[in-house]
């Protein structure tokens, strides 16, 4: 299986370390978390090496989908502080067990992926933020995640505001 890191980085008008915050703190992830039309009722967050987080991603009904949660769940590999954030990244059930991406309709998807997440001090209060998500499939796979996280975080960038 072919694979395309999606890489996608973004300049925020605040500065790193409210950025951060909304990373690691559960409260603030709920804003922003999820593309355009969906909501994060549900997040926790075990921010240490080895910690785990949970998110509930629910989907509003659409012509041609109903609502539904998509939960994901992923370990904390590396944390520097205001620079850096990486972890696994696996479709779950709403308990963290990790669930193959099929239960939520998607074929031929890994079960684990890598997020990685760097954080820049810019002039003026600003922060460039990169985040690169390693090993989903290439093609429509990678160009929805690539849809999905831009449209998060112009909702980042409205919370930060």
């Amino acid at each position: 299986m072919s694979t395309t890191p999606v890489v996608i980085t973004r300049i925020f008008n605040a500065p790193v370390e409210k950025v951060w915050a909304a990373w690691t703190e559960p409260e603030l992830i709920k804003k922003w978390w999820g593309p355009k039309d969906f909501t994060a009722p549900e997040v926790k967050v075990d921010l240490r090496v080895g910690g785990k987080y949970l998110y509930c991603m629910h989907g509003r009904p659409g012509p041609e989908m109903p609502a539904q949660d998509f939960w994901s769940t992923g370990t904390y590999e590396e944390i520097v502080p205001l620079q850096k954030l990486v972890c696994s990244d696996s479709f779950s059930d709403a308990e963290g067990n990790v669930v193959p991406a099929s239960t939520y309709g998607m074929e031929d998807f890994p079960d684990v992926l890598r997020v990685t997440i760097e954080f820049e001090r810019l002039p003026d209060g600003k922060t460039k933020m990169t985040l690169t998500h390693e090993g989903a499939p290439s093609g429509e796979h990678a160009s929805n995640m690539e849809t999905g996280w831009n449209q998060s975080f112009d909702k980042l960038a409205e919370s930060l505001a």
